[in-house]
């Protein structure tokens, strides 16, 4: 599951337990990218929190499939393939249309975008992509680019974060050899509206 040890669920105790009961999913499963994080619940902690206000939050303004769509593109030019799996599953659940998730999908591993999607969502996509692979050349340019095409300043931060978010969660799950062994793909915290309830279905 990961290549340092882990405490299982029936073996935890204390916060750890505590955090466990509040990101569970059915049958008390825990997705493997947050037990790599339980001989230091603290940063399960914050990992939790920056997941769930970056992408679930009630306040942000793109739609939620959207973004979960960047995570699966940050994810695959990353090689990630534990999160491209979980966040494409999310993908298709979200967006209600399988046919489209799979054009997603497809356009992504080709390589080529611009065959799912234009417009501003296009523009975000390009970002995401100097950002992931190259951040320290990416200008102005590629964030006036998505503002002409229809993005206020906000829906451009969540754009961000959101690709800034899966850069930390690939590097975590790469870094530690988290496989997808036992984790329910596609679950995701049902309640945007309370940010403290991080609750997996």
């Amino acid at each position: 599951m990961t290549w340092i040890a882990t405490v299982a669920y029936e073996d935890a105790k204390g916060r750890l337990k505590t955090l466990y009961d509040r990101v569970k999913g059915p049958d008390d499963n825990v997705d493997n990218i947050m037990m790599a994080h339980s001989l230091r619940p603290h940063s399960m902690e914050g990992h939790m929190h920056l997941y769930k206000y970056v992408l679930h939050h009630s306040a942000n303004k793109a739609p939620k499939w959207f973004l979960e769509a960047l995570g699966v593109y940050v994810s695959l030019l990353n090689g990630c393939a534990y999160c491209v799996e979980h966040h494409f599953s999310g993908l298709a659940r979200l967006l209600g249309d399988r046919a489209r998730a799979d054009a997603i999908r497809a356009a992504f591993e080709s390589g080529q975008p611009e065959a799912a999607f234009d417009g501003a969502e296009l523009a975000a996509m390009h970002y995401a992509k100097a950002l992931t692979r190259d951040p320290a050349a990416l200008d102005e340019s590629l964030v006036i680019a998505m503002r002409e095409a229809g993005m206020d300043d906000g829906m451009i931060l969540e754009v961000n974060q959101v690709v800034s978010y899966f850069a930390y969660a690939n590097r975590t799950v790469l870094g530690l050899g988290v496989s997808t062994d036992g984790d329910v793909l596609g679950l995701s915290p049902g309640d945007n509206d309370d940010p403290g309830n991080w609750s997996h279905g």
